[in-house]
């Protein structure tokens, strides 16, 4: 992919000058700008889980993606055509998920739709996206994408799914950690994939999966599980979401002691949540799965610095404006780095409006190579566009004085699997 195909619009005419030039418009505000064209906006559809078990992560999925938003059209727009973004509430309900790609089709006209995260919303939705012909980027992580149970007009650019995760830090886990795991999941999509990936991925590092404890994502107590770990248990893998996460973990450390296995979590479970609140002490020394690092770490990047400034985040992961209002740092740079992938394959594709969606689709689907910069300060990516998913670096950090150290970072291929969906045989 040539280097034309990762650049800032800064004017119809020169839509894909090279990305240089587009990098330096972003970091010198006082350019001038271009005006943006006066012959209709492009409309990108946000269905938020701004209520619901997601409520947490929706708060600050909107507030990224509105950042990304303001950045592209202070670039001057894509193809010279200011975004405008339209956000409504989907409940982090797959019923009213799938009801808003229909309005956002129907009633806004949207061209395209992105920022579902929870995979049961997904699942639900995906189907009518395909139905209508209404290109669906995800800010997700379940595996139903490059599994190939969805369909060609959706796509995930922006973060990796849990398959590739856990393909990648299966062996540091068990050659670190330990080989005997019972893992604590959610009774869903997102905890039935982590179940079958971990338990394949480990196998093959010559460990074993002894116990999988399943809970339902509604509920609010959680001590009655605990005495189902095995003893012979060496690694606690736990990778609870939804409201309920702190008590969950608090519990969980109430329940163990000081005599405990080793604990390996994936920051979903604390996603939100100050790792300095009280009964989290017990944490101290265990690790977790981060897909972009919460505290800013000693070697961070000039990209990773210009993002939290533009979304509004200090260098503990809080809100600049409240220090303990807690990002979902984790997952919401998967807003972020859809944005610029959207606007990337609009740009290749020449887009004019809804008639170009097919060629949108097509546009995306020649994407291979995702540069680490300021459109994706969580790091490079590789796009695969037979299965529409993007594959990436993945961390795994340590809980130190009640902060996160990165002491693992895992490479692109690490994460590499192989697969026979092929989204592009597909018709349009």
């Amino acid at each position: 992919m040539s280097r034309e195909s990762h650049t800032f619009a800064v004017n119809r005419r020169d839509a894909l000058k090279t990305f240089g030039a587009a990098a330096l418009a972003l970091a010198s505000p006082a350019v001038l700008r271009p005006a943006l064209a006066a012959d209709g906006k492009i409309k990108f559809g946000a269905p938020i889980h701004r209520t619901g078990i997601g409520a947490s992560y929706g708060r600050w999925y909107e507030r990224t993606a509105a950042a990304a938003i303001k950045l592209v059209n202070e670039g001057g727009g894509i193809n010279g055509r200011e975004v405008e973004l339209i956000v409504e509430d989907d409940g982090t309900d797959p019923k009213r998920g799938t009801e808003l790609i229909e309005k956002f089709a129907t009633d806004y006209k949207v061209d395209a739709v992105f920022g579902h995260l929870f995979s049961h919303v997904v699942a639900a939705a995906a189907p009518r996206a395909g139905e209508l012909k209404m290109p669906y980027f995800i800010c997700s992580e379940a595996s139903l994408l490059p599994s190939g149970a969805l369909n060609r007009y959706v796509f995930q650019p922006g973060i990796t799914d849990v398959h590739a995760q856990v393909h990648a830090m299966a062996p540091w886990m068990s050659s670190t950690l330990g080989k005997k795991v019972t893992m604590f999941i959610p009774d869903y999509n997102f905890g039935h994939n982590h179940r079958d990936f971990f338990t394949a991925a480990i196998k093959a590092q010559g460990g074993e999966v002894i116990s999988v404890i399943a809970i339902p994502p509604t509920e609010t107590t959680f001590t009655r599980y605990f005495p189902q770990i095995p003893p012979e248990t060496e690694v606690i893998y736990h990778v609870m979401v939804g409201p309920a996460v702190l008590t969950f973990v608090k519990e969980m450390g109430d329940y163990l002691g000081s005599q405990r296995p080793q604990i390996f979590g994936f920051i979903d479970s604390l996603e939100a949540v100050d790792l300095a609140t009280p009964q989290l002490e017990f944490l101290d020394g265990t690790y977790f799965w981060e897909a972009s690092p919460r505290y800013a770490q000693a070697d961070q990047s000039e990209f990773d610095k210009f993002y939290r400034e533009k979304v509004g985040v200090d260098a503990n992961g809080a809100s600049l404006s409240d220090p303990k209002d807690i990002s979902t740092y984790s997952h919401m740079f998967s807003c972020w780095e859809t944005v610029f992938a959207m606007k990337q394959a609009m740009e290749m594709a020449n887009y004019k409006g809804p008639e170009s969606k097919k060629d949108l689709v097509v546009a995306m689907e020649s994407i291979t190579d995702l540069p680490e910069g300021k459109e994706r300060p969580q790091g490079a990516k590789i796009f695969d566009g037979k299965t529409h998913q993007a594959f990436g670096k993945q961390y795994i950090s340590k809980v130190e004085g009640g902060k996160l150290k990165v002491v693992h970072t895992t490479s692109i291929d690490d994460g590499r699997y192989e697969t026979t969906v092929d989204y592009t045989k597909m018709e349009l």
